[in-house]
């Protein structure tokens, strides 16, 4: 591999040229905390522009299981994009569908997986979180650096890099550092301030796990909810209908419990939906024994900026959309093509390329966050004070989804360097001073 440096009094710049086997390629070094989907998809594109990528990861391996995500419009073609669509359904729950059910369990109403295209309340790409981070791990773990067990502790950037202090003592050199360490982002905090600042609660609470799947289910999602508490619960099945998914929501404008403490968790969630129908306390009696207790606030972030200097950010670290919205994986996906490929079109200039992601995506973000306010409030509890709920029958939302979906345009990025390019060619890479 040859490198040739030339410096003049404007900017550094580094040429690589890759060897006779075209195997590696090596260009700005960035740093990705966060290894669930948006950091290893980032990954993914990164690397394939000529970065050379270190994902670090708090975590001591990835973890497994979680809710069902969704692919809808754009992001599926994103994994097409990818090269990683066939992998993607491979993995997926090949859910059939989903019913709505009274006390009863009679069915109310029925979504298909082919509704709308594909793209409707349940998509045709629909994959445990887990199993998702799996693939995009598995797909970039060659080419890309992880560190799992360890965090950013600290970082001090100026004109030409970040220093990071990694919590196990390590310290290291980057060119550009992005959080996607989702909703309450470490490094969100550490660089652009306390959570509360761009945490906006939507008034309701989300816990999910695992549990035998002794209710029969087969393919088919099963949703009960009293309208009257504002309170539902969710059954889906998983790993060959073996096991189910439980799912459930409940309203808390209140919620004050540390969402790394698991016990005050299960006691909330028991308090909170004790006396709610269905099949909900066959499914509570599982909550001590489950492997993959998951509960947290229904919440979005809402930032001006999603960079400073040489930080940026990606994801639920960003812009979270809540779980309300369906799109979370959607906008990780679509964020993180376009945050790689803005960086390399403006040959790593961060201001340059992150002003760039920042324009092309806030539309996109924000017509997302809106279908998740709007089904949070379609769950409040009715009453005299509570605000109407949106009427989902009319055009305006018809369009809302259109833009939540597809209403972002994916540019080539024909410029970019690709790792596919021919054995040989220039991927060149220049830093401002």
């Amino acid at each position: 591999m040859e490198e040739v440096l030339s410096v003049d009094d404007s900017e550094r710049e580094r040429t690589i040229r890759t060897g006779e086997q075209g195997t590696r390629v090596s260009g700005p070094r960035v740093l990705v905390a966060g290894a669930s989907i948006a950091g290893p998809a980032l990954a993914h594109w990164l690397r394939r522009r000529g970065a050379e990528v270190t994902v670090v990861e708090r975590a001591p391996e990835l973890r497994p299981g979680g809710q069902a995500v969704d692919a809808r419009g754009v992001a599926k073609e994103v994994i097409g994009r990818m090269g990683l669509d066939a992998a993607v359904r491979a993995a997926c729950t090949h859910t059939a569908g989903a019913h709505t059910v009274d006390a009863d369990g009679q069915v109310l109403e029925t979504f298909r997986a082919d509704d709308d295209g594909g793209d409707g309340f349940i998509a045709d790409i629909e994959i445990l979180r887990g199993d998702l981070s799996q693939v995009l791990y598995d797909d970039t773990r060659d080419g890309v650096e992880y560190i799992f067990g360890d965090r950013i502790a600290q970082l001090a950037q100026d004109a030409d890099g970040v220093d990071v202090v990694f919590a196990g003592g390590d310290r290291r050199r980057f060119d550009l550092v992005v959080g996607a360490d989702g909703l309450h982002s470490e490094l969100r905090a550490m660089v652009f301030g306390p959570h509360e600042r761009f945490l906006r609660h939507l008034g309701h609470v989300l816990a999910f796990y695992s549990v035998p799947n002794e209710f029969g289910l087969d393919r088919w999602l099963l949703e009960y909810q009293d309208h009257g508490s504002g309170r539902s619960a969710l059954l889906r099945p998983i790993q060959d209908a073996t096991r189910a998914m439980a799912m459930f929501y409940l309203p808390s404008a209140d919620f004050d419990v540390d969402y790394r403490d698991v016990a005050a968790q299960k006691r909330l969630l028991r308090e909170r939906m004790a006396g709610l129908g269905w099949l909900a306390p066959d499914i509570l009696a599982h909550l001590d024994g489950t492997p993959d207790f998951y509960l947290d606030q229904v919440a979005q972030v809402v930032m001006d900026r999603w960079s400073s200097g040489r930080v940026g950010l990606l994801g639920d670290a960003a812009f979270s959309s809540s779980p309300m919205s369906g799109q979370g994986t959607g906008l990780a996906l679509v964020g993180a093509y376009v945050l790689a490929g803005e960086l390399a079109a403006a040959v790593w200039d961060p201001e340059a390329g992150f002003t760039r992601y920042e324009a092309r995506m806030r539309s996109f973000v924000e017509a997302n966050q809106e279908i998740g306010r709007l089904n949070a409030c379609s769950r409040d509890v009715p009453g005299p004070d509570a605000e109407p709920r949106p009427d989902f029958a009319g055009e305006w939302f018809t369009e809302l989804v259109g833009r939540a979906i597809n209403g972002i345009e994916l540019p080539e990025y024909a410029g970019a360097p690709d790792s596919a390019a021919p054995a040989g060619s220039p991927i060149t890479w220049s830093a401002k001073p």
